[in-house]
């Protein structure tokens, strides 16, 4: 047995504290000695806490496969499954990939086989109350300001909706983008990271859109030159809504570049060739392809022939030569059930990405 450091009246600390914004979240506490569950128990229970608990590895992961905690406390020395085996598989799992683990053991030496395993804290036995309080809290604000963060996206991925609800033709319109888009990001050999960057950026390309006119974007003939750079200016405005958030960094190019040309001249910024990164030249093919074999105000949807042959005809001026290419390589179905295949490979990215 391990003697801890706590207060001698741990049960009268009072219910709640000055974090009330913690109070109530999950903690599962994992050690197979059950005197110091309760102990645990009884000081997190004090300050607000929902406590569940492990006697080892085996019932944490059965505990989370019930419930997902926002915090896991987590032994290391345990039989049947100790804490690093537990670790490792908790990692592999959708749902506790970015739980806040922190390990709780008396060997300083497996420090560093926790943190390869991907454990955010640590703190050696015997351990102090307030250490161990300070830790718990700092890891769960963390682990809020991620959630904060994943609410904002959402929130802008449902500001991109209402944008296309503004307008019956362009419905499903990012959806479409995303997935012409991954498939050839696909066919190019691009890392998961950057497929992930490029959905993103894909199906927040036109959010900007939220600040152009209804009459501008439904207008049913050309636009006046006026009308014209009104509406140019959602690139602008997409990318300033979009910049504060630091996790959509990588997708802002997108946003803004995405009306730029290969040959120089597109807006906003008249970028030419390889200065338009990758992932923008992309979704430059996959948003023009969709919006010419998709119905719209001025026109009805091109025949898939007739658009192909319009992007090949624009490879060098509108479009770089090589990712015209891909979308014309003969592995691609030449028939209008491009759109399922896309469809289908959006699908399996994204299970690529759950797991």
């Amino acid at each position: 047995m391990v003697a801890m450091n706590f207060p001698k009246n741990v049960s009268h600390l009072g219910n709640g504290s000055v974090f009330d914004n913690e109070a109530n979240q999950c903690i599962l506490v994992v050690d197979d000695e059950a005197l110091i569950r309760k102990i645990l128990k009884q000081m997190l229970s004090s300050k607000g806490y929902i406590v569940w608990e492990a006697g080892n590895g085996k019932e944490a992961l059965e505990r989370v496969d019930q419930l997902t905690p926002d915090l896991i406390l987590l032994d290391i020395a345990m039989p049947e499954m100790n804490g690093l085996e537990a670790l490792e598989e908790l990692r592999k799992r959708p749902q506790t990939r970015l739980t806040p683990i922190i390990m709780i053991t008396a060997y300083e030496q497996e420090k560093t086989k926790a943190f390869e395993l991907g454990a955010n804290d640590f703190i050696s036995k015997p351990f102090q109350y307030d250490e161990l309080m300070a830790r718990v809290r700092a890891q769960l604000r963390l682990q809020q300001a991620i959630r904060d963060l994943e609410d904002a996206e959402n929130i802008l991925f449902f500001i991109a909706k209402v944008v296309e609800a503004r307008d019956a033709y362009t419905e499903h319109h990012t959806e479409r983008v995303a997935a012409v888009a991954q498939l050839l990001g696909q066919k190019l050999g691009l890392s998961q990271r950057e497929l992930k960057v490029l959905r993103r950026g894909a199906l927040l390309h036109d959010i900007g859109k939220v600040g152009i006119p209804e009459p501008i974007l439904n207008k049913p003939g050309p636009l006046t030159p006026e009308e014209r750079a009104e509406m140019e200016r959602h690139v602008l405005i997409g990318y300033e809504i979009c910049q504060p958030l630091r996790t959509l960094k990588e997708a802002l190019p997108i946003i803004k570049h995405h009306h730029e040309k290969w040959d120089g001249t597109g807006y906003p910024d008249g970028l030419a060739g390889e200065e338009i990164p990758l992932l923008v030249r992309i979704v430059s093919v996959a948003d023009v392809f969709d919006a010419l074999t998709s119905d719209r105000p001025y026109r009805p949807a091109w025949p898939l022939k007739k658009a192909l042959e319009y992007i090949r005809e624009q490879a060098g001026k509108h479009f770089d030569p090589e990712i015209v290419k891909i979308l014309m390589d003969e592995n691609l179905p030449e028939k209008p059930d491009l759109y399922l295949y896309c469809s289908q490979a959006e699908k399996q990215s994204a299970n690529e990405r759950a797991h």
